[in-house]
């Protein structure tokens, strides 16, 4: 049997490596002897193709044609590729369809538009409005007005130098004089404030430096996709993760021309479901990257009542205003008002001319004599209700831009005669008014601006603000609603085998604001609010109490889920906190006394003396985070669908939002301790037994009995195996443990995956299944009867 014969189709089991000039293909290529001995099948790689020089993530890329350089180029790609064969593993890769790098020296497609205008035939690559800003690209460079930056723009080789920027000259201007040659070309370089308001280019959210791409376009899609068809025609890759589909004109003919390219590899979308919100059933995709199970599994170890009582503990500590941080729903509103008003607003801009020219062009009276400002307020009104990412259809647009959040938006107006613009934007989004190009166009621009407005104002701003418990604040998370029930979670589970059985499932990305292993620890608090509470006021009793008492809040809890770490990682973290609340502070209006202030607050408190007590409390605490930090990793790795291992996140892993969480790993992990072994053990049963978890598997709740039952969270895969984890493990403790209770087992003999030796049938008592390791994770290996 071939090395390549052992490669599943289906991964049963992927391990994440973020690649970087730090950690190219050749150190990913050493660590596939170790990364196989864990028992994966897949490495699963960030994206392959070439970025910004420099870049330590990839998403910036900036020619498609080409593994990039600083990884070791398509040769160390296919070192890697052969390496990992020969282990018998395979390669997914990470793509980005939506956007490339708007860095006109690098990327050769760009600076062909920028010479040659909307005639250039790359062109069509690119989402800009031509007809806006009189005809020329707007790019955000300079650092004042043109006025105070002229002296500092040049043109020496041909070129248009501006610090470290460059740009190509349309032909035949090189020799005007500097003002008239800029009046001249194809773009103009601009203040960077202006990109908030005048911008006529689409981009990755509100990120000026990632220009949007057409793939919606044929000769674009193939242009963009040739490169990695072919590694995935050639074997060097098995499959595939699309970068962020919501920013695309369609995500589903995207995708459906994808699965027929690739011959339907095993493929799954970085797609962010709200609670309640199924995947599209039509899109040909193995399912999500696996921010939905995440959510659930982190749910199930927040305890309801106690998450409830810690929100009044937050509330009495740091008086939040309403909608500044103190209740969830005001606070993502407001939120959302701040984005479509001030990051977005050139994107809203661009709606509104769209929903303009189809009233002024429309024969339909209905859709005559509205203002642009009352399109522009219906747009924001609508757009900040919007409770998921995009509508994808005009069938499900109903559905999304609901009756309600119209009722809601018309009190918007205060004459109510106007409020009529409302029900002229639904019913352009609904399809109501025709269907031809232009109605299209405004659908798609609609759906692709509330994507980056839900993810803006969502995980980028509101997350920041209300912080209550910050282990809720995820990709994908609720933080008004952070607790998930058993038999939800069990329903939920039900549903992925039934309809999704070889999604994604994470716990840990390179995307989340905190790791697992930090957010098991803070978890805990929902378990002792009234305790956290004393600890913090007698902590910031000597006047450690923080320029602010959100991010005091804030502060205490991240250095209380991270434990003792160096000062600078907390640092870093809680800056990118406060820009990115933008209540005192931002990326773009930096507030330097505020921030200095911060950072005192930090070394002096959290990460000085006083910290020390938080660091005493979470010490005492530590079996309570052990345990949920076992379970959380076994109910990663036996749930339905196909678990993706963070690099370094099978031994114990802390870290915080990015960059410290993609800092290079370091392989083996050091010191896996009992993380590690089970990690390792799950892993190793999904290699040997991927019918078991597989897309024919099975799914059975298993209920405890006695009088700690509802602390006791198992189920069988399949008849074959069982996985058991203690949730809510100090409410456990404080009510006198396990005693009596037991776990009815399905037939058969179960030996303990870690243990063999230990083996159970008929009633386990859950003390006894329990006794070394808080979870369990056990085989059926043989019937009832055997002795």
């Amino acid at each position: 049997m071939t090395p390549e014969r052992l490669v599943p189709a289906v991964p049963t089991a992927t391990y994440r490596l973020q690649l970087q000039p730090d950690f190219p293909f050749a150190a990913a290529s050493a660590a596939v002897p170790y990364l196989a001995s864990l028992g994966v099948s897949h490495l699963h790689l960030s994206p392959v193709l070439e970025a910004v020089p420099g870049s330590q993530h990839g998403y910036d890329v900036v020619d498609h044609a080409r593994v990039r350089g600083e990884l070791g180029g398509e040769e160390g790609l296919g070192a890697l590729s052969r390496t990992a064969r020969e282990h018998g593993l395979g390669l997914v890769v990470d793509i980005v369809p939506n956007h490339m790098a708007m860095a006109p020296r690098h990327n050769h497609a760009l600076w062909e538009v920028l010479r040659e205008g909307p005639d250039s035939p790359y062109a069509r690559w690119f989402d800009i409005d031509w007809e806006a800003q009189g005809g020329q690209v707007l790019l955000p460079v300079l650092g004042g007005p043109v006025g105070e930056e002229i002296d500092r723009l040049r043109v020496e080789d041909g070129v248009l130098r501006y610090h470290d920027h460059v740009f190509p000259l349309r032909e035949g201007t090189g020799d005007l004089p500097l003002p008239e040659l800029l009046d001249a070309q194809w773009y103009r370089p601009v203040w960077w404030r202006l990109a908030r308001t005048e911008l006529n280019y689409r981009r990755f959210f509100s990120i000026s430096e990632l220009i949007g791409v057409r793939v919606e376009d044929p000769e674009v899609f193939e242009a963009t996709h040739a490169t990695v068809l072919r590694l995935l025609h050639e074997g060097l890759v098995d499959g595939l993760r699309v970068d962020h589909p919501d920013g695309l004109a369609d995500p589903g003919a995207y995708l459906q021309r994808l699965h027929e390219a690739t011959g339907g590899r095993w493929t799954v979308v970085e797609k962010i479901l709200a609670d309640h919100e199924p995947l599209p059933a039509s899109w040909p995709v193995a399912g999500t990257t696996g921010y939905d199970a995440l959510r659930h599994i982190d749910g199930l170890f927040a305890d309801p009542a106690g998450a409830g009582e810690l929100l009044g503990q937050y509330r009495r500590f740091a008086a939040p205003q309403t909608d500044r941080g103190g209740e969830w729903a005001a606070t993502a509103r407001r939120a959302a008002y701040k984005v479509v008003t001030h990051e977005l607003v050139t994107e809203v801009e661009r709606l509104t001319r769209a929903a303009h020219r189809l009233c002024d062009g429309s024969p339909d009276p209905a859709l005559r004599d509205r203002a642009p400002w009352a399109l522009r307020t219906a747009l924001q009104e609508l757009l900040v209700r919007l409770e998921v990412y995009r509508p994808y259809t005009v069938g499900d647009a109903a559905s999304v831009v609901t009756e309600k959040a119209a009722a809601e938006a018309r009190l918007a107006f205060a004459v109510p005669d106007e409020a009529g613009a409302v029900d002229v934007v639904r019913g352009l989004v609904l399809g109501r008014y025709g269907d031809g190009p232009d109605h299209a166009e405004f659908r798609i621009r609609f759906a692709q601006t509330a994507s980056a407005l839900r993810a803006k104002s969502v995980e980028d701003t509101a997350f920041y603000r209300y912080v209550p418990l910050l282990s809720a604040n995820e990709v994908g998370g609720d933080p008004g609603s952070p607790a998930v029930s058993p038999e939800y979670f069990h329903a939920y589970c039900a549903r992925l085998q039934r309809d999704w059985p070889t999604t994604g499932v994470v716990v840990t990305t390179h995307d989340t604001k905190r790791s697992a292993d930090v957010r098991a620890a803070l978890a805990v608090l929902t378990e002792c609010p009234r305790q956290w509470a004393r600890v913090l006021a007698e902590t910031t009793r000597s006047g450690t109490g923080g320029p602010d008492a959100q991010l005091a809040w804030a502060a205490w809890q991240t250095v209380f889920g991270l434990g003792p770490a160096d000062p600078a990682r907390v640092q870093g973290a809680l800056l990118k906190h406060v820009r990115e609340a933008g209540l005192f502070t931002s990326w773009t209006e930096q507030e330097p006394p505020y921030e200095e202030a911060v950072a005192a607050f930090v070394a002096a408190g959290p990460c000085g003396p006083p910290g020390e007590q938080v660091m005493a409390f979470r010490a005492a605490l530590e079996p309570h985070i052990r345990a949920n930090v076992l379970g959380t990793a076994l109910l990663h790795l036996t749930v339905p669908g196909v678990p993706d291992v963070y690099q370094g996140t099978e031994a114990e892993f802390r870290a915080l939002v990015d960059p410290d969480n993609r800092r290079p790993a370091r392989f083996p992990a050091p010191d896996p301790g009992d993380k590690g072994a089970l990690t390792a053990a799950a892993l190793r049963l999904r290699g040997r037994r991927p019918d078991v978890f597989g897309d024919t598997a099975t799914y059975v709740p298993l209920a405890a009995e006695g009088p700690a039952a509802a602390h006791c969270l198992a189920f069988s895969r399949s008849g074959e195996v069982v996985t058991a984890v203690t949730r809510l493990s100090l409410r456990l403790a404080d009510a006198g443990g396990w005693r009596d209770t037991g776990l009815a087992l399905p037939p058969g003999r179960w030996a303990d995956v870690l243990s063999p030796k230990r083996v159970f049938s008929g009633t386990a008592r859950v003390a006894e299944l329990f006794t070394r390791l808080p979870v369990a994770l056990l085989e059926r290996v043989g019937d009832a009867a055997d002795g």
